[in-house]
């Protein structure tokens, strides 16, 4: 095998790994922000107001219901993504 072509397998190697990881970092992007708006709407329904005024209990359990939405969104894409692959 010459020089150029093993270079070549290299870099088509590369290209190959980049996307994966692109496609990796889409997955876990759309599921945090999936899941951080159903956090989100839940927050409303149980009467948790994320962007009330101050740290109040309404306010911390409105974060804490997106934060938990938000983890659990990444995780059910990854294991999505995981199964489609």
């Amino acid at each position: 095998m010459s020089r150029a072509s093993a270079m070549c397998f290299l870099w088509k190697e590369q290209v190959l790994k980049s996307r994966k990881l692109l496609y990796e970092g889409l997955v876990d992007a759309g599921g945090f922000l999936c899941g951080a708006l159903a956090g989100y709407g839940l927050a409303r329904v149980f009467g948790f107001d994320l962007f009330a005024s101050g740290y109040g209990a309404a306010s911390m359990g409105g974060i804490v219901m997106v934060g938990i939405g938000g983890g659990l969104g990444v995780q059910l894409a990854r294991h999505w993504f995981v199964r489609e692959r």
